[in-house]
């Protein structure tokens, strides 16, 4: 099959792989329809996570099952699916308790940006679709297999409410999925925080009632003039550095939560502001499995939309230049088509 293949920081190249196999009873195959490159994908595109070996690239996938283990039952040939980044059992005591990112059979997908992937515990994996999205509404769907539920999961674990202000820390493509599923949860007041004008749109035509353009001291400042010294009932920190992880905290009122999302990078948690002000942290992984019973019909029937963030489309032939223009911010986010 045709990959992204990493082969060293900024070197990314499409080349020939061997397909993906059935390994286990309980595998599925998916001929991928539509895949794309995650901002956390840049990390060691970046050269920040180490690039030992050539290895494939991207976790969200959406597509058509071309094969599956004797021990699969509920997934068939032929079924569209959405292949959640993280991959679970169903049955062990942390699925059973709704955190399917700590199974105890944990798995990612390896290979979303490529002609095909495998999936483990596809039974309990994969989201079977009643009939295949007209091209025009993929975006919509990928963004379910990670990017929508992670800013969902910075939103509950953050605690927002109805009423309440919310802040987003965080312009890429999870918190603006964040500023929406702030708005979902019925927040009053979400004030996003971004400089770039393209996702400043974004993020008011998906619910941001506030922009603030500054950052570090000066942001926390701007945030605590809209609330009149108050600070955000809820904060929803969506990127993994330490200034990112520092703003959350100072801007998150008294007995606030954070819920964190962004993958930590030298991100220093100020656990003096934490004990002074009594806030709670909150997130991680997001638990896909979990939230995609409620997230996909709201997404089916149009309630739901995220798509916006995929504002580059290009063949997977193209995945350098994708990934350029993410690194480069250029784009939000990249969808790639084998």
């Amino acid at each position: 099959m045709r990959a992204t293949i990493l082969h060293s920081p900024g070197e990314i190249r499409v080349e020939e792989w061997a397909d993906p196999a059935i390994e286990r009873p309980t595998d599925a195959i998916v001929r991928v329809v539509a895949g794309c490159v995650c901002g956390s994908d840049l990390w060691p595109y970046r050269g920040a996570n180490p690039v030992d070996e050539p290895r494939t690239m991207g976790h969200e996938a959406i597509g058509v099952v071309e094969a599956v283990g004797a021990g699969v039952e509920r997934v068939r040939e032929g079924d569209f699916v959405i292949v959640p980044f993280d991959h679970c059992c169903g049955r062990c005591v942390h699925c059973l308790a709704g955190q399917t990112q700590g199974c105890v059979e944990l798995a990612m997908t390896a290979s979303g940006q490529a002609e095909r992937t495998r999936v483990t515990n596809a039974d309990a994996t994969c989201f079977v679709l009643d009939e295949a999205p007209a091209p025009e509404r993929h975006a919509a769907v990928l963004a379910l297999s990670d990017v929508l539920p992670t800013g969902y999961h910075a939103a509950v674990s953050a605690g927002v409410a109805p009423g309440s202000t919310a802040v987003v820390v965080g312009d890429g493509a999870v918190g603006l999925c964040g500023v929406l599923s702030a708005k979902r949860l019925g927040a009053g007041r979400i004030i996003a925080l971004s400089r770039n004008p393209h996702r400043q749109r974004l993020a008011t035509i998906f619910g941001a009632t506030d922009l603030v353009a500054e950052r570090g001291a000066e942001a926390v400042e701007a945030v605590r003039e809209l609330t009149r010294g108050v600070g955000a009932d809820a904060v929803l920190e969506c990127v993994g550095t330490e200034q990112s992880m520092t703003t959350a905290f100072e801007v998150a009122r008294p007995g606030a939560t954070v819920g964190f999302v962004g993958v930590p990078h030298g991100s220093a948690i100020p656990w003096r502001t934490a004990f002074r002000n009594n806030i709670g942290l909150r997130g991680g992984m997001a638990p896909v499995v979990r939230y995609l019973p409620e997230l996909v019909p709201a997404v089916l029937d149009g309630e739901l939309d995220a798509s916006a963030v995929f504002d580059l489309e290009l063949p997977l032939a193209d995945a350098a230049e994708a990934y350029r223009a993410m690194d480069e911010r250029r784009a939000v986010k990249a969808l790639l088509r084998p």
